[in-house]
C-alpha cells in the first residue's frame, strides 16, 4: 500500500545533530515505515529570515524508497508568511491560516481557490486537536498522543504523535494530504520550532475568528 492509502499514521521526529531543519519518519499503526517528511531551507533564505522572521522553507513528504515528493509543504513570503500544500506536480492544493484573534487558537484550511474546507481546533502544542468541516459538525481527522492497542508501544518519544483520518474521508486523498501536512506544519513551521504560530496567517487571517 502507498502512504496515502493508509488512514492511521505515526509521525516521529528524527534527531538531526547540528541542523535546525526538521526531519520526520512516518509509519503505519504496526510500525512499518511508510515514508519521510524532511525540511530544507536554503542559505539565502536563512540569512534573510534572520532579519525578517521565520525563513522561507519547504518540507517534502516522500514514500519510503522514493526520491520523488508525494506532496510538499511550503512556507514563503517575507513580511507576511504563507504556508501552502502543493502536490507532486507543483499545484497548490491548500493553505493554512491561523485564527489570530481567537482565544481558543487553531487554524483554518482553504483550498486552491480560497474555499474554506476545514477548521482545526484543540491544543496545538500538545498534539491534541481535531479537523472539522467548515460547519463544525463533521470530524475529518485528528492528531493525538493518546492511543491504545498496537500503536501504544510506538509512542515512546515526546516527539511522536498519531494522525487519524476518519472513515468518511478515507478515499479523499486531498484531505489526507492536508491533515497529515498540517500535523507536521504545526509542529515544525507554526509552533515554537518554526517561529510564531501567527506566522501562518499573513494579512488575510486578521479578520478570522
Amino acid at each position: 500500500m502507498s502512504m496515502l492509502e493508509h488512514n492511521l499514521f505515526v509521525v516521529s521526529e528524527k534527531t538531526k545533530f547540528f541542523s535546525s531543519n526538521g526531519a520526520y519518519e512516518i509509519r503505519d499503526s504496526e510500525g512499518n515505515v511508510l515514508g519521510t517528511a524532511v525540511q530544507t531551507t536554503g542559505l539565502m533564505a536563512k540569512l534573510i529570515g534572520m532579519a525578517k522572521g521565520p525563513p522561507s522553507t519547504k518540507i517534502e513528504f516522500k514514500e519510503a524508497g522514493s526520491e520523488a515528493p508525494v506532496f510538499t509543504l511550503r512556507r514563503r513570503g517575507f513580511l507576511f508568511k504563507k504556508i501552502e500544500l502543493i502536490d507532486g506536480k507543483g499545484t497548490v492544493l491548500g493553505r493554512y491560516k491561523s485564527k489570530r484573534f481567537s482565544l481558543s487558537g487553531g487554524f483554518h484550511v482553504y483550498d486552491e481557490s480560497g474555499k474554506h474546507i476545514a477548521e482545526i481546533r484543540g491544543k496545538m502544542m500538545k498534539f491534541e486537536y481535531t479537523f472539522f468541516t467548515p460547519d463544525g459538525k463533521t470530524e475529518m481527522g485528528k492528531v493525538s498522543k493518546k492511543w491504545g492497542g498496537a500503536m501504544k508501544e510506538l509512542f515512546t518519544s515526546a516527539d511522536t504523535y498519531g494522525v487519524e483520518i476518519k472513515p468518511a474521508f478515507a478515499e479523499n486523498t486531498k484531505a489526507k494530504m492536508l491533515i497529515l501536512g498540517a500535523a507536521v506544519a504545526i509542529d515544525c513551521l507554526m509552533g515554537a520550532k518554526g517561529g510564531a504560530v501567527a506566522a501562518a496567517g499573513g494579512e488575510e487571517a486578521e479578520s478570522e475568528d
